[in-house]
């Protein structure tokens, strides 16, 4: 996300790292290519521009160059100002209606139908919240299918209707469904095209107009880029939605979208879609994103995703067998199973200080656990409860199943008991022990 624009602006802000003296001439050449870092990123150059200029008169106006360390302060200007064209603040989703409506608008393509579905499984898991999915799309029928299979998949009802061809009709009939059922929140999916026609915004004004739905959201493809941004301007013009929603930035987006579209429409981005699974989808915070822009990472985001996970019950169970020594490796599936649903690798990677210009050229598989998963199920259940009952010729066996080498599964079986072991250090206090085996493992 955003990797050859925290590239450049590292580049650019580094020229003034370099220098025992700021001066007006290195500031005007770091902004200078700071521009040109946003326009590679297929910001609008108006943008871009009228940005430069806003942090070289505060750089100048805070004193940058009588600063003890003015390229810190001028990092923090940028990301001030960053934080700013994005937004500024958060902002959720108007829940207000009983139920309440949320209309999803926005091109073919753009990621709409799998974004209901990532939506209405995040207000579900707010406890409360009980959805329905609503499939108007009555021009392709596989959209209807597909959001039946989303449905399916998140534990949500779809209302659908193939017969009637009026989406108006099926929204309200929808609805009306919801109320009965104590459904209370209906996340309409509409019908979009390949490009912005008269006879679409037609049909999502007459959705609009007949549902006065609390929240309408526009879904739009970052890959895009600038179009994503004119895109956006012509569906506000005609709808004047609430907010935006960015897909598709775990992808090779320039970051054009995200940082110029709420200039544009002044419309806030509300959330953002970070990978196919039902769970990567995050609120928009402009600061946070600013933050790893800049390369700072974004620690609040991963221990909220991590929190997300965690099951308080769950850990209580898990001491009690630490304790006991009784840890084995059914849990430790269980923590994968955990991690793996707190997003892609990569991306998490990319939300620790430091770590993501590390691991820019490292490709980090999604399915980085495949192996050890495979390893683990080709065990019976016998020796996942109980790992030492592993020996030489189970060890082949297991290997053999999994498509493993038997050095794949000691490596594995080691690494286990290294980890069970420290587990078990961290319950007693032994932090002394635990650092000596931290260096034994290197």
């Amino acid at each position: 996300m955003f990797d050859s624009l925290s590239d450049k602006l590292d580049k650019a802000l580094h020229i003034l790292k370099g220098h025992g003296q700021i001066t007006e001439v290195n500031v005007a050449e770091t902004l200078k290519e700071v521009r040109r870092a946003l326009v590679d990123a297929d910001v609008n150059f108006k943008i871009a521009k009228d940005f430069t200029n806003t942090v070289k008169e505060k750089a100048l106006g805070q004193d940058v160059l009588k600063s003890l360390k003015p390229s810190q302060l001028m990092v923090k200007i940028v990301k001030d100002e960053l934080t700013d064209l994005m937004g500024g603040d958060a902002e959720g989703v108007n829940l207000s209606g009983n139920p309440s409506i949320i209309l999803m608008s926005g091109l073919q393509g753009s990621g709409k139908t799998t974004f209901s579905g990532k939506l209405a499984n995040f207000l579900k898991n707010k406890k409360t919240k009980k959805p329905l999915l609503v499939a108007c799309d009555v021009y392709r029928p596989a959209a209807i299918d597909q959001l039946h299979v989303v449905g399916e998949q998140i534990g949500v009802e779809v209302f659908s209707n193939k017969e009637e061809k009026n989406p108006v009709k099926i929204a309200e009939s929808a609805i009306a469904h919801a109320k009965a059922n104590g459904l209370n929140v209906v996340i309409i999916d509409t019908a979009g095209r390949l490009a912005v026609d008269e006879q679409m915004m037609n049909e999502i004004s007459d959705i609009h107009q007949a549902i006065e739905p609390q929240e309408t959201l526009f879904v739009v493809d970052a890959m895009t880029g600038q179009d994503a941004v004119n895109t956006a301007k012509a569906f506000n013009d005609r709808l004047n939605f609430d907010g935006v929603i960015l897909t598709k930035l775990d992808g090779d987006t320039r970051g054009g979208a995200a940082i110029s579209i709420k200039s544009v429409v002044n419309k806030p981005i509300k959330f953002i879609g970070t990978g196919e699974k039902m769970e990567a989808i995050d609120v928009f915070y402009p600061n946070r994103m600013a933050d790893r822009i800049l390369g700072m990472g974004d620690v609040v985001s991963l221990v909220e995703r991590a929190q997300e996970q965690y099951d308080e019950e769950e850990a209580r169970r898990l001491q009690k067998k630490i304790a006991k020594n009784k840890f084995g490796f059914d849990d430790f599936l269980k923590q994968i199973q955990q991690v793996k649903k707190m997003g892609n690798m990569k991306d998490l990677m990319g939300m620790i200080p430091g770590a993501g210009k590390m691991m820019k050229n490292v490709d980090i598989d999604d399915d980085a656990f495949k192996h050890i998963e495979a390893i683990i199920y080709s065990m019976t259940p016998k020796e996942r409860e109980n790992p030492t009952l592993i020996n030489s010729s189970r060890k082949r066996r297991i290997g053999k199943g999994s498509g493993t080498s038997v050095q794949e599964v000691n490596q594995l079986l080691k690494q286990f008991t290294q980890m069970s072991k420290m587990m078990k250090m961290m319950q007693g206090g032994g932090g002394k022990q635990m650092m000596q085996m931290m260096k034994n493992m290197r």
